[in-house]
């Protein structure tokens, strides 16, 4: 990849560089974490020989999602041994995209690449990852093959089918936690709830190039896994508001009009044809389709009225659903 020259990290921390806010970070790696001390050492320890093998001024911004289980501890220790280390730490658990959120916000490379911290991401593969956004502006995992059990796999797998159906971007792993992204990317995609995993969509929908590349998948050797079934039931209605978000946020009139203007027109032609068999002189008071005719309309003039107030809150301030307790970064005091 064609970067300015840059000096090239070491697996010893240089004590001598002090990143400040006017020199330029080539490269920073985002790793939300959560309760996962057994597997630090061993991922710092990845990042640090691959960052030796690239030739550039990188930086690693830790997310401490509220770990209890002494992450916050070892993080704030890399922290002080390692000017390239940033660590924020959050007052409670809030969320892998309210991690990513403040990881992205607080970075500062041309390139950001995520990964997760479970060691189930390979660190040796983000110099691929680097290559492949030669010619995209987000590259997004493909893990293959899963090393996960298949009460994993199988959901995941109708999951990525349903996103391939109603969104048509052709992705096999949707929710890869291992991607890397030009930075304008993260600066113009809203994270909140659970959105990360529709990342690749989202970027698709602004019109950012993505590819998807195969990459090395390890099973978990330490603790267990945040995520449970409950995830993919949340994940489907995640999916229908990246399907609002990605067609009709600019618009949401456009979507909630056609339902307005269908019922609203069903319902008047019922009650047209009502009122001309009362002016014939027929009973229609005690006809349930008069029942009907009312609520459509009814139904009608509320769809409209909620796409005016939609369109009304379209375009509000963007949301912080998180809180952070310390930032610790070099260029700081």
């Amino acid at each position: 990849m064609t970067v300015p020259a840059a000096t090239r990290p070491s697996t010893q921390p240089d004590r001598h560089w002090q990143p400040k806010p006017s020199e330029p970070v080539d490269l920073s790696i985002v790793i939300p974490v959560y309760d996962e001390a057994e597997s630090l050492p061993e991922l710092y320890r990845a990042l640090c020989e691959t960052l030796a093998t690239l030739s550039l001024r990188a930086e690693l911004v830790f997310v401490d999602d509220g770990s209890s289980d002494g992450s916050t501890r070892l993080l704030y220790e890399l922290f002080l041994s390692d000017p390239r280390v940033q660590v924020i730490e959050f007052r409670r658990n809030f969320g892998k995209s309210a991690a990513l959120a403040a990881g992205f916000r607080a970075a500062r490379g041309r390139i950001i690449v995520t990964l997760d911290a479970d060691l189930q991401d390979d660190p040796r593969e983000i110099p691929r990852l680097l290559d492949a956004l030669e010619r995209a502006d987000l590259v997004t995992g493909w893990k293959a093959p899963r090393r996960d059990p298949w009460t994993k796999r199988l959901p995941s797998w109708v999951f990525n089918a349903l996103v391939r159906v109603l969104t048509g971007i052709r992705l096999h792993d949707v929710n890869c936690g291992l991607k890397a992204y030009r930075a304008e990317v993260v600066r113009e995609i809203p994270l909140y709830g659970e959105l990360h995993r529709f990342i690749p969509v989202l970027a698709h929908a602004r019109g950012f190039r993505v590819v998807e590349l195969p990459v090395t998948h390890h099973p978990r050797r330490y603790g267990r896994s945040k995520f449970g079934p409950a995830r993919f039931f949340r994940g489907l209605f995640d999916l229908l508001t990246v399907l609002f978000l990605t067609q009709y946020s600019p618009r949401p009139l456009h979507l909630f009009g056609w339902f307005g203007l269908a019922a609203l027109g069903v319902g008047t032609i019922i009650n047209g044809y009502l009122a001309l068999q009362w002016f014939l002189g027929h009973p229609i008071g005690h006809r349930p389709l008069l029942t009907l005719g009312v609520l459509l309309m009814t139904l009608g003039a509320q769809f409209f009225l909620t796409g005016l107030l939609a369109e009304l809150i379209a375009h509000s301030a963007p949301r912080q659903d998180y809180s952070i307790r310390h930032h610790y970064r070099h260029d700081h005091e």
